[in-house]
């Protein structure tokens, strides 16, 4: 892959910016990292100054925008790659496995079972139809199943945890991370409308917008302006957990992958956090500064993606997007149903 990256490579220069972002750094590359690390961390902090003023707006919807944004400007040059793809890589691993110390699962066995039915019907229908939809719609499978991944478990990290097992190319995880931001943050808006039309009481709500929403600080965004934070987040949660056994199940199904392991390692990790969690020994202290700190992490990692989306090709795409929709419009349409029939 490394030489196709930099010698001869004829495809998209979004792919091909994507294909080297996420590449493993060598060690000859330890002293190049500082100008894309500098640049990763700018955006951080023009995410963190944005969502500060609109709350709305997450850390890592901002910083996917500024990636994208900074792509489509050509100020992405060879000089920020070895940083970039050092977040890109290590420091979302790092922040998917803390992620894992932001899940409570006594909290969200405490939904009762007629919300976890809704989340697993939710989840596992878009996960299972969104693929055979992309095929439909002439799809590459590596596309399909990246947006299904994203749309069905937690949005842009889901897409990125998932990209190994996916075996797709950089294309793909561009177009299906560009689709799913642009659908989530469309969620914010769309999702308080159609409840207050739909008359929803706080409880259908919450059940709703944590089944359905792709990103946690979506979820947050619409409960907290919703006054149902804490049980929206609770039920988005549910749906992080199982972002582990359906990548490990994605990674051994594969063909031609040879025999990965039972779990990547970073999967792996992330169980191992929520088990700790668990257990009730963790300081109320550490878990109260997981989030921002996976908050920081995640946006510098997904700016680093976010400079491998192509958003002239995005928009001018039409099926990823049409299959962004289609899925958005699924497991939202289930997730409703759920909660009108199930939720008092």
């Amino acid at each position: 892959m490394g030489s196709q990256a930099t010698r001869g490579y004829r495809g998209p220069p979004a792919a091909r910016r994507l294909d080297i972002v996420l590449q493993t750094p060598s060690r000859k590359t330890h002293t190049s990292v500082l100008p894309g690390l500098f640049a990763a961390a700018m955006a951080v902090v023009l995410a963190l100054a944005v969502h500060a003023l609109l709350p709305v707006l997450s850390p890592a919807v901002v910083a996917v925008a500024a990636g994208a944004a900074l792509a489509a400007s050509g100020g992405v040059g060879e000089r920020l790659l070895p940083g970039l793809r050092l977040v890109s890589k290590r420091v979302l691993r790092v922040a998917i496995v803390l992620l894992g110390l932001r899940i409570s699962v006594p909290e969200v066995l405490a939904m009762g079972w007629r919300t976890v039915v809704i989340v697993l019907v939710a989840t596992g229908v878009t996960f299972v139809v969104t693929p055979l939809v992309g095929r439909r719609l002439g799809l590459s499978p590596g596309t399909g199943l990246l947006v299904a991944t994203g749309v069905s478990i937690c949005g842009a990290a889901a897409i990125a945890a998932m990209r190994d097992s996916a075996g797709g190319d950089d294309e793909d995880a561009a177009s299906a991370l560009g689709v799913v931001v642009l659908y989530g943050s469309a969620a914010i808006i769309a999702v308080p409308l159609l409840a207050a039309w739909l008359g929803l009481s706080p409880a259908q709500l919450a059940v709703w917008t944590g089944a359905a929403v792709h990103e946690v600080a979506q979820v947050a965004a619409i409960g907290a302006a919703s006054g149902v934070l804490a049980a929206a987040v609770t039920v988005k949660l549910g749906r992080v957990i199982l972002l582990a056994p359906i990548v490990a199940l994605s990674a051994r199904a594969r063909p031609g992958a040879g025999r990965p392991p039972v779990v990547p390692l970073f999967v792996a990790g992330f169980l191992a956090m929520v088990a700790l969690r668990g257990t009730g020994l963790v300081p109320e202290s550490v878990t109260a500064a997981v989030p921002p700190i996976t908050d920081v992490l995640m946006a510098a990692a997904l700016f680093g993606l976010g400079t491998g989306i192509d958003v002239r090709r995005l928009l001018s795409g039409g099926r990823a997007l049409l299959l962004g929709g289609i899925a958005t419009g699924l497991i939202g349409g289930i997730a409703l149903v759920g909660a009108v029939l199930l939720i008092p």
